[in-house]
């Protein structure tokens, strides 16, 4: 029997290919809590406000994805680090924290950072 952090890991998982890389908010829907609460200044609360975001990733930039290099779960939080990839020239590091209650995101945080073209140091974002 996988542990609850192990299913809240895997949820978030398809959840956020679902929105990001796949951009369908229909079947991202289904793990999203009534009470879904956004902290991301640019995005409405509750589940119309991902709507719109998912809307307007497709309209303004249908190739956008993303890569999950890290995961991290501890009880109902799970935390991504992710390479956003908007278009070539527009990528950034971002931290994605989900609350999850009852098997649903319910709450979401994220810390954006863009990548610069050159690094002072040689260890890159991810």
């Amino acid at each position: 029997m996988a542990s609850r952090e192990e299913t809240n890991r895997e949820i978030v998982k398809e959840f956020y290919d679902l929105i990001i890389n796949k951009k369908d908010y229909q079947a991202a829907s289904k793990y999203v809590g009534p009470h879904y609460k956004q902290h991301n200044p640019l995005v409405k609360d509750g589940p119309e406000g991902l709507k719109e975001f998912i809307e307007f990733l497709k309209r303004d930039y249908p190739e956008a994805r993303s890569e999950i290099k890290r995961v991290i779960a501890e009880g109902d939080y799970v935390v991504l680090h992710v390479h956003s990839i908007r278009t070539p020239k527009l990528q950034r590091a971002i931290i994605e924290i989900f609350r999850l209650e009852d098997g649903r995101i319910d709450e979401h945080w994220d810390a954006i950072q863009e990548i610069p073209e050159t690094s002072v140091n040689p260890n890159g974002m991810f």
